[in-house]
C-alpha cells in the first residue's frame, strides 16, 4: 500500500497539470535520481558526472527527482539572478530535514522575510568596518600562536586539519569570546556528519550520533548565553556591546526582546559550521593552486614581502594591510572558482514560476549550482585553467558564487576573507613548503575536503 501511494504521488509529479515542465527524467518513485546525485557528489564530480551530461541532453534548465522531491536544476548567471533575487518572493530556502534539525530551525538559514533580515542585520553589524578593524589583530594573534604551537619544530603538517582547528578557534575566541575546550571541535564535526543523512533515529547511525552531539553543543551554548546575559544585563550602554563581538550583539538583541534565546543558540551553531569548514577548504585549495603554479606563487610572495617591509618587527597587520593583498585575494577567488566550498543550494517554489518558457510548479525544489557559471566558458575564458588575473576585471553579478548571492549571500564573507588573507601571509612569509601529494583528490562527505588532509612539508625561512 505504501509503495502504491508513493508511486501515485510520483506519477502525479510527472503529470503536473500537463504544464510545460522543464525536460528531464524523474527516475524511480520517491528515490528518483538521488543515488546518482550522491555518488557524483561524494567523488566531487557533481558537475562532470551529474549536471553536465544532463545540460548536454536537456539544456541549462532540467528536471530531476532528488531526496524525495521533484527538483529543477538551473544553470547560468541569468538563472542564478532570477532565482536568488526572488528570495522570499517566488522561492524560499529549502534544506533537508536532517540539516534543519541539526543546524536549528531558528537559524537564519530557515528564517524568511523580516525575521531573516533582523537576524542577518545583527550578525552583519559585527562584521562592519569597526568590527573588522578590531578582528584583524585578534586573528593575527590567533594565527601566530597556532603556528608557534602547532607548526614549530615540525617538518610535516596536515594543512587542512591544521586550518580546521585554527578557523574553529578563531570563531570561538575572536567572535564569541569563548575558550575552545578539548574535544569541542570533534563534537561539532559529529554534527556535520549528519546534515545530509537520513533523519532516522537508529542507534549508532550518523543522524543519531549527530543529534546526540547537537544536544551536547546546545547544552553548552545555553550556559554560555546565560552567563553572557548576566554579565550584560543593564550594562549595554556602559559596555558598548564589547566592541561588536558577535555573541555580545546577539545577546544584546535578546535582552532588548528582538530575538529569542533559541535564535541566539541556533545562529551560533550555524556560524561555527559556516565559518570554519568552508574556509579551511578554501585555504587548502589556495595552497594547492600555488604549489601547482610557481609563477603565481612568486607574484604572491612579492606582495607579502612588500607588506612586511612596511612593518616594524613584531607589528601586527591592520585592516589596511589586508586591502593591499589584492593579488592574494585574486588567487584565493580563482581557487574557489575551480574548487567551490559549496556546490550550490536548494530553494522551494512558493508559487508557480514561469521562466524561460517553462513552468516550475509550486512546491517543487529548485537547485542552483556554482558549477553552472564557474566552469562555463561563456563567463570565464578557458575555465579549467588557473588564472588569478582574470579577476583583474570586475566579474558580472551572479557569476562568481563561492559565497552565494542575493539576500542569503554568506553573512560571514568578510570574516572568511580575513582568515584566508592573514593565514596565507604568515605562512608564506615564515615557511617554504611543498605538497606531499600533488595530485591528492578531493572528496565530499558532506562538504568537500582533500582526501588525505593535504599534508605539506615545511621548512622555516631563514631571515
Amino acid at each position: 500500500m505504501v509503495f502504491i501511494i508513493i508511486f501515485l504521488k510520483h506519477k502525479k509529479h510527472r503529470n503536473t497539470n500537463k504544464q510545460n515542465l522543464p525536460p528531464g527524467e524523474m527516475g524511480l518513485p520517491w528515490i528518483g535520481q538521488t543515488m546518482e546525485f550522491y555518488k557524483a557528489q561524494r567523488k566531487n564530480s557533481l558537475f562532470d558526472d551529474f549536471i553536465q551530461p544532463r545540460v548536454t541532453k536537456y539544456g541549462k534548465i532540467f528536471s530531476t527527482h532528488l531526496m524525495g522531491s521533484p527538483t529543477v536544476i538551473v544553470n547560468g548567471a541569468n538563472a542564478n539572478k532570477f532565482l536568488l533575487s526572488n528570495e522570499f518572493k517566488l522561492v524560499v530556502s529549502s534544506w533537508p530535514s536532517a540539516s534543519v534539525q541539526l543546524m536549528g530551525k531558528d537559524s537564519i538559514m530557515e528564517k524568511q522575510g523580516e525575521r531573516h533580515r533582523c537576524l542577518r542585520g545583527l550578525i552583519g553589524s559585527s562584521l562592519g568596518q569597526a568590527g573588522l578593524e578590531t578582528l584583524v589583530p585578534k586573528i593575527c594573534n590567533s594565527v601566530q600562536l597556532h603556528l608557534d604551537t602547532k607548526w614549530k619544530g615540525q617538518d610535516k603538517i596536515s594543512l587542512y586539519r591544521s586550518t580546521k582547528v585554527l578557523t574553529f578557534t578563531i570563531v570561538f575566541e575572536c567572535l564569541l569570546g569563548n575558550k575552545v575546550e578539548a574535544e569541542m571541535l570533534e563534537t561539532f564535526e559529529r554534527v556535520l556528519e549528519g546534515v545530509f543523512a537520513a533523519p532516522v533515529m537508529i542507534p549508532g547511525s550518523r543522524f543519531w550520533r549527530a543529534k546526540k552531539a547537537r544536544k551536547t553543543i546546545e547544552k553548552m551554548l545555553v550556559e554560555v548565553v546565560r552567563e553572557k546575559r548576566m554579565q550584560m544585563e543593564g550594562k549595554l550602554e556602559e559596555q558598548g556591546e564589547q566592541g561588536g563581538m558577535l555573541l555580545s550583539r546577539l545577546v544584546a538583541g535578546m535582552i532588548r526582546g528582538e530575538i529569542t534565546k533559541e535564535e541566539v543558540v541556533d545562529n551560533v551553531v550555524l556560524l561555527v559550521f559556516a565559518a570554519h569548514d568552508t574556509t579551511s577548504f578554501a585555504i587548502a585549495m589556495t595552497f594547492k593552486m600555488l604549489a601547482q603554479n610557481p609563477y603565481c606563487h612568486s607574484l604572491l610572495l612579492k606582495e607579502h614581502a612588500e607588506i612586511m617591509r612596511s612593518k616594524r618587527p613584531g607589528e601586527n597587520l591592520t585592516l589596511d594591510d589586508t586591502k593591499k593583498m589584492k593579488y592574494t585575494w585574486q588567487v584565493a577567488r580563482e581557487s574557489m572558482r575551480l574548487f567551490p566550498p559549496i556546490f550550490g543550494s536548494f530553494r522551494k517554489a512558493i508559487a508557480d514560476i514561469e521562466y524561460e518558457g517553462f513552468t516550475i510548479p509550486r512546491g517543487w525544489k529548485v537547485l542552483w549550482t556554482t558549477y553552472g557559471t564557474h566552469y562555463n566558458s561563456e563567463y570565464f575564458q578557458d575555465p579549467l585553467r588557473f588564472n588569478p588575473s582574470r579577476f583583474d576585471e570586475s566579474v558580472p553579478p551572479y557569476v562568481f558564487l563561492a559565497f552565494g548571492g542575493g539576500p542569503r549571500v554568506c553573512a560571514g564573507y568578510q570574516l572568511a576573507k580575513l582568515n584566508i588573507l592573514i593565514f596565507v601571509h604568515f605562512v608564506v612569509t615564515r615557511y617554504d613548503w611543498s605538497l606531499l601529494y600533488p595530485d591528492e583528490p578531493v572528496t565530499m562527505d558532506p562538504l568537500p575536503f582533500p582526501s588525505h588532509g593535504m599534508p605539506i612539508k615545511i621548512t622555516p625561512k631563514l631571515f
